[in-house]
């Protein structure tokens, strides 16, 4: 790791994070700075990530020129970090916070619009799955990602295995399979944003959908 790199640690102890204050006391923008570090956080240390986070949302003033910006991302960062210590309702409040946030400064962009429907589809959280297809919708036409496509389109395909919708189930499943592709389709980017983590068993549940159509047919 380079000097420049002082703020993504990957890594966290005492030594570390001595070494990170006594930089960021030293530099100019410094909520972005512990934004990104808490970001590199915050599935490995997420107890740091989140306090981490408290800072960053306590340190903002309005003359804060990254403050709009990097709220949206924040908040997602924070729904990341509650989710690897298991606190699944307290990253959905998270994701949410992210995308009030994207609604008030549309410039400010996240996965949360994917990545809280596939959190409540891939976990069965049926309480929420009108929540999840509104979120869906709503953002239907927006580019997306590899990633994003992918999820997008399996949360549909689960939710609507679900309530019995197997004709929607089997298209959405087709997908979000299709999505999970060895290239962006970027010119220059191929790689950005690709499905790099698959869940086995969502990965089962979404062939068994998409070729449960084929098999019917």
């Amino acid at each position: 790791m380079t000097q420049d790199d002082w703020f993504r640690n990957r890594r966290w102890d005492d030594a570390i994070e001595a070494a990170f204050f006594a930089r960021l006391s030293r530099s100019r923008k410094k909520s972005q700075y512990i934004r990104i570090q808490a970001c590199e956080l915050a599935e490995r240390h997420p107890k740091v990530a989140l306090r981490l986070l408290d800072q960053y949302f306590a340190s903002l003033t309005s003359a804060e020129p990254y403050e709009a910006v990097d709220r949206a991302a924040a908040y997602h960062h924070r729904a990341s970090a509650h989710l690897a210590l298991g606190d699944t309702e307290a990253a959905i409040v998270s994701y949410e916070d992210a995308l009030a946030r994207e609604a008030e400064f549309p410039n400010s962009r996240t996965q949360a619009y994917v990545d809280l429907p596939f959190l409540i589809a891939t976990r069965r959280l049926q309480s929420y799955y009108d929540r999840a297809l509104d979120i869906l919708r709503e953002h239907g036409t927006r580019s997306k990602l590899p990633i994003e496509q992918f999820r997008w389109n399996a949360a549909q395909a689960l939710i609507s295995d679900d309530l019995g919708r197997s004709g929607d189930a089997q298209a959405f499943a087709t997908n979000a399979l299709a999505a999970a592709r060895n290239h962006s389709g970027f010119r220059y980017h191929r790689t950005i944003g690709l499905v790099r983590d698959f869940d086995p068993e969502v990965h089962q549940r979404l062939e068994h959908l998409a070729q449960r159509g084929l098999l019917s047919s």
